[in-house]
């Protein structure tokens, strides 16, 4: 077996599964948000009873990160309704928008608190709970009648996706980074190439990748259909999930005779920084072949390109620098707002980099990358053509269906900045490009 038909036969209590079957399954974590969990929970309510009890407080999570920083009515009552329903069953994983619990967004936020566990099944009311997948897991989304099935229950009905293995061979060049990688796979195999088919990610150029980065990869699968994505652990897994749980987890690891429903290489010195052309994932190109585009707005955040070695990246590129771009930098979480005030390049820290800079730092959330209520920070209004560590580039993805988003890599964001056209990284990065001191 590979390695999600292990942790499913694992979840399942099973020897062994195949690809196609139907089984149920055992539910490690379930995730869900601001979004989602008021329908899952009126669905909860009417199929389990008013008073039901969740099946395990202590393995449901709650985390408002979508639609919070707003003075939008119906969001507002959204996460309203979340505390309400947190109070009820008093869950001690719902963490609150405005206090010191709050987190930011769910995927990002999941892992910095320990529920990422190898070898563990972890489901979530949105597409990019694949993010998860990183650490040795299954992960995926569902929709809200599963969420509530899971919730009066602990399990859920799934069948076995087949596999599609992408094998990175050699050093990845310093230049290109995980965005790059994914960007180049979506672009070969469309949006829809690995429909409901697990993808899984190997080779040295994988497991020379920081935690991070391996996020990056599994969680734009969903962007080619894909049911999840998936990552051997190894010491660099460990570490950081131990770092961050004394919960004990049971990593497994695919067999070497496991069958897989296509396999395809990439030479890790062949790879070029990458973008996605509006308005689609997959509408590839190479950053030489696009770059001179005229710009009007950068943004760099999300739980794709929002994470703390995404803004290392960036604040490489723009350190002494201007933009002449309105230029938008998110932290995915807070615990990552806390990282720009504390790391630093030269003793000089990454928030007042960014700042000195000419950008625009907002608060921890999902903000513009899901669009949002009109008053969501760094939402498009407009005819604008933004380039976005973001994950998803289609019409109204980030507020105006006019405006144009390119997908790149933080490289590639922070160098079309300062440039106020699409520029290869390459330019900006030479030998004395500057290192954080402490990531």
């Amino acid at each position: 077996m590979n390695l999600t038909e292990k942790i499913l036969a694992k979840a399942a209590g099973r020897k062994t599964v195949e690809a196609g079957e139907n089984i149920w399954v055992d539910v490690d974590i379930l995730m869900t948000h601001d979004v989602c969990v008021p329908p899952a929970i009126d669905i909860f309510k009417k199929q389990f009873g008013q008073n039901a009890p969740v099946w395990d407080k202590n393995r449901l999570v709650i985390i408002p990160d979508h639609f919070i920083h707003t003075n939008d009515y119906y969001a507002n009552r959204n996460v309203d309704l979340l505390r309400q329903f947190a109070s009820e069953h008093q869950l001690p994983y719902y963490y609150d928008v405005g206090g010191e619990d709050y987190k930011g967004v769910c995927h990002i936020a999941l892992p910095e608190e320990g529920f990422t566990r190898p070898g563990e099944v972890l489901f979530g009311t949105d597409s990019h709970t694949c993010n998860a997948g990183a650490f040795g897991q299954f992960a995926t989304g569902i929709g809200n009648t599963d969420a509530a099935f899971i919730m009066g229950t602990g399990k859920l009905w799934v069948k076995v996706p087949e596999t599609m293995k992408f094998i990175f061979e050699g050093e990845i060049p310093p230049y290109v980074m995980a965005k790059d990688l994914i960007l180049q796979i979506i672009g070969d195999i469309g949006v829809d190439g690995a429909t409901y088919r697990t993808m899984e990610f190997a080779g040295d150029g994988i497991m020379n990748l920081d935690m991070e980065s391996r996020m990056t990869m599994t969680n734009m699968v969903i962007e080619a259909g894909g049911k999840n994505g998936v990552i051997e652990p190894d010491e660099v897994t460990y570490d950081y999930v131990r770092q961050r749980t004394n919960a004990q987890f049971e990593p497994v690891f695919g067999d070497s005779d496991a069958r897989y429903h296509s396999v395809r290489s990439y030479q890790c010195e062949e790879l070029l920084p990458m973008v996605a052309k509006p308005h689609s994932p997959d509408n590839k190109a190479t950053v030489v072949e696009v770059a001179g585009t005229e710009l009007t707005r950068a943004y760099i955040g999300s739980c794709t390109g929002g994470k703390t070695s995404d803004f290392v990246a960036a604040a490489r590129i723009l350190k002494g620098k201007k933009v002449k771009l309105d230029t938008y930098v998110v932290p995915a979480t807070t615990e990552i707002t806390q990282d720009l005030k504390n790391i630093t390049i030269d003793g000089q820290t990454l928030w007042s980099i960014f700042e000195e800079a000419g950008a625009k730092i907002g608060d921890a959330s999902c903000a513009a990358c899901l669009g949002g209520p009109p008053d969501t920070f760094g939402r498009l209004n407009g005819q604008e053509v933004c380039i976005s560590t973001t994950n998803r580039n289609f019409p109204g993805r980030m507020g105006s269906k006019q405006a144009s988003v390119y997908l790149a890599s933080p490289y590639t964001v922070a160098s079309s900045a300062i440039t106020g056209k699409i520029t290869d990284p390459r330019e900006y990065l030479t030998e004395g490009t500057p290192v954080a001191d402490a990531v």
